[in-house]
């Protein structure tokens, strides 16, 4: 099966996707529909994002579909509002042809009453967030009795959001005889967990390697100076005119303020974070869906389910706090068979990371020039003569204007319109990167001359970093079932701020040390002392030298093998 015309899909499906210009079947297509269609086997399948996943199970879902039956058969489950809009609304083009056809979205920032309404009036398929759907369940509006599929798409997406108690009470209130297909991008201990927990000896379906890049993206870095960052970024736009890409930022506060900075300095770049209304979210998607906008700058969780074709380039301001997120931002470009590019602006002390980034997603880095000002100039000047060579001249409508433009430039020969022409229109470029200093960094040398070795620069780096931490000890540990991902939670929800960056945690039977960045010390003693965990009431505290030279298997050092864990986006 290497087309969808020799497929087992209902011919009134077939005739849409011919119609939608799909001919080739995709890998994940090609594996999945015959699973879907010929057994009632669970399945977990493994796909970057991108790769043809929602056709993959709606195709067959809508083939077995009763569609004399108006209550709800199927659950589609995604992280956020942008991609159940545009799952529903795939759906609904595959099954143009299918009479009686209703698939209603359920989604948070929308009409809840409405959409109990559309529920109400009949339903096939439901596609929601998981917060809506469990608002709609506890408000005992819909029946999920006769659901017969549950699909989980980008399940890591949202388990990495803090989608898990809503999951579990939804997948809960579904019939246990249902089936259950997940699909998700990388294989995390919280996907397998869900696997595990609500699935039956699923068939594994995996496209690539196991948490690995997409195979049409080019992975690039840049090594920067901190201060230069920006400099950067401007840079690499400008060399690449017609970019059309997003700027992944960590924090919301970030994201507004190099938004903010590119739009002054005249580029066609917006923000979406989670400060922006929904209707604010849902302009600059629109913009940028229609590429009315070029650029968008964006943290991650605003970018979650951001579900667009032709991305040519991904910028990462920052690197992410956790690789794995590092899939999913490149996955958004080298969709769909097209080639894309993504790169990562990072400090000569990150460039470990860089490494451990290679080894997951199973694809090699090449370090990027920080292209000068004359690069730039070139690049420019030739996509603006491509530009001038190609564009569509009227002469129905020029004809009229022509003479009097002909009797303005008679005393200049060929040469000087050429010449004016450019500096009109690239004066900008000229006079900007004139003196422009190369921004390019070599690392640092020994006396010796050789260079440094990376693991001389990590220890180095996590020496510097430590230094900017304090020690806290928490009367909580292990046998109470704290783990690390648990503690930065329990920092980031009594804090109410992902921003604040955690160092690493040595986890005691009763009790755990844990580094914070200084300057948030106080709000972290203030936010979480008196507070309850497990029932117990929290007493934290600066730490004792004599706590910190407890005999341990590992002896913590705030300077010694520091390693952080930013609560930033770990939930």
């Amino acid at each position: 099966m290497n087309t969808f015309e020799k497929s087992e899909i209902r011919s009134e499906l077939k005739k849409a996707v011919l119609e939608l210009g799909f001919e080739t079947i995709m890998p994940v297509q090609q594996q999945v529909i015959p699973v879907i269609l010929e057994s009632k086997d669970d399945i977990v399948a493994l796909a970057q994002t991108g790769t043809g996943k929602t056709a993959a199970f709606g195709l067959p879902i809508l083939s077995l579909l009763d569609l004399d039956l108006y209550s709800p058969q199927v659950l589609i489950l995604s992280p956020t509002r942008e991609l159940c809009v545009q799952i529903t609304k795939d759906l609904q083009s595959y099954g143009k042809y299918l009479k009686g056809l209703k698939v209603v979205a359920i989604y948070g920032g929308a009409s809840i009453e409405k959409q109990i309404s559309e529920l109400k009036a009949g339903v096939q398929i439901i596609v929601a967030t998981p917060g809506r759907m469990n608002d709609v369940i506890r408000r005992k509006k819909v029946s999920l009795n006769n659901v017969k599929t549950v699909v989980l798409d980008e399940a890591d997406e949202m388990l990495n959001m803090g989608f898990t108690e809503d999951l579990n009470t939804i997948l809960e209130k579904t019939p246990t005889d249902r089936r259950t297909l997940l699909f998700s991008a990388t294989m995390s201990n919280e996907v397998a967990l869900i696997a595990k927990n609500y699935m039956k000896q699923a068939v594994n379906i995996t496209i690539g390697k196991r948490n690995a890049g997409a195979e049409n993206v080019s992975h690039q870095y840049c090594l920067i100076n901190a201060r230069d960052r920006y400099l950067v970024l401007k840079r690499i736009v400008d060399f690449y005119p017609e970019i059309y890409g997003i700027i992944f930022c960590r924090t919301r506060l970030e994201t507004a303020e190099i938004a903010e900075k590119l739009m002054k300095d005249g580029y066609n770049a917006d923000a979406l974070h989670g400060d922006l209304s929904q209707s604010q979210r849902d302009y600059a998607m629109q913009r940028f869906r229609n590429k009315t906008l070029q650029i968008l700058v964006a943290t991650d969780v605003a970018a979650r389910g951001l579900d667009v074709d032709n991305i040519t380039h991904i910028i990462n301001y920052n690197l992410p706090d956790d690789n794995e997120i590092y899939t999913h931002r490149s996955g958004r470009t080298g969709r769909a068979g097209k080639t894309g590019v993504s790169i990562s602006l990072i400090h000569v002390k990150e460039k470990f990371r860089i490494f451990q980034i290679e080894k997951m997603i199973g694809h090699k880095f090449e370090q990027m020039h920080i292209p000068g000002g004359k690069d730039i100039c070139y690049k420019q000047l030739i996509n603006m003569v491509n530009k001038m060579e190609n564009v569509e001249v009227n002469e129905n409508e020029i004809n009229t204007f022509l003479p009097a433009v002909y009797e303005q430039l008679s005393h200049l020969d060929k040469e000087d319109i050429i010449k004016r022409f450019v500096s009109l229109e690239f004066n900008r470029f000229l006079d900007y990167y004139k003196k422009a200093p190369d921004l390019n960094i070599e690392v640092r040398r020994e006396k010796s001359g050789e260079k440094l070795s990376e693991r001389g620069e990590r220890k180095r780096a996590t020496i510097r970093q430590a230094s900017a931490f304090t020690v806290l000890r928490i009367n909580i540990g292990s046998a109470d079932g704290l783990d690390v991902r648990k503690l930065i939670g329990m920092v980031n929800d009594y804090t109410q701020d992902r921003s604040i960056a955690i160092g690493r945690a040595d986890l005691r039977p009763y009790f755990t040390l844990f580094g914070v960045d200084k300057n948030s010390t106080e709000t972290v003693l203030k936010s979480l002392n008196g507070k309850l965990a497990n029932n117990r009431k929290i007493i934290i505290e600066i730490a004792r030298e004599s706590d910190q030279n407890t005999s341990s298997n590992r002896e913590y050092r705030a300077t010694r093998n520091f390693r952080n864990f930013s609560g930033r986006n770990k939930r």
